[in-house]
């Protein structure tokens, strides 16, 4: 069972791994920002801790809290996601996947903070980082009409 220090360490770091991925979000003034993203990863975190806690033990029981979170967090993903309304070049064009993917992966970096896996967490926070910075569509597609 986790102490009192390893709590508090637990949240702040998902706090923080997920705000860091939450404020790329923010300054593309994308739906889900800043504090959507710290939540959902202090979220995810705590319900692993309160496992952590309740049983006093790491088991199975963790696991099937860990799937229930991130098929809840498929449901919160799905909520950003819309079609385009119908503009002229805006038809048939989708909104809101890579938002939705982000939600996913704080979901999932905050469960592997909350089970004490931190260099998975500060990895795959780090390569999501790489992705959103990286990897942007519009600079891309600049890249690929020239």
């Amino acid at each position: 069972m986790p102490t009192l220090l390893q709590i508090i360490f637990r949240l702040l770091l998902s706090a923080g791994l997920c705000g860091i991925i939450g404020m790329e979000r923010e300054y593309r003034h994308k739906p889900a920002g800043l504090r959507t993203n710290i939540l959902v990863g202090m979220g995810s975190t705590l319900v692993i801790l309160m496992s952590l806690y309740a049983t006093g033990q790491d088991n199975g029981d963790i696991l099937r809290l860990a799937s229930g979170v991130i098929t809840g967090i498929g449901f919160l993903g799905a909520g950003v996601i819309i079609r385009g309304q119908g503009g002229q070049n805006d038809e048939d064009m989708v909104h809101g996947i890579t938002t939705a993917a982000t939600i996913w992966i704080v979901a999932v970096i905050g469960l592997a903070v909350g089970l004490g896996f931190y260099f998975g967490a500060i990895t795959a926070a780090v390569i999501a980082l790489a992705v959103l910075y990286g990897l942007n569509s519009e600079r891309i597609r600049n890249k690929i009409s020239k």
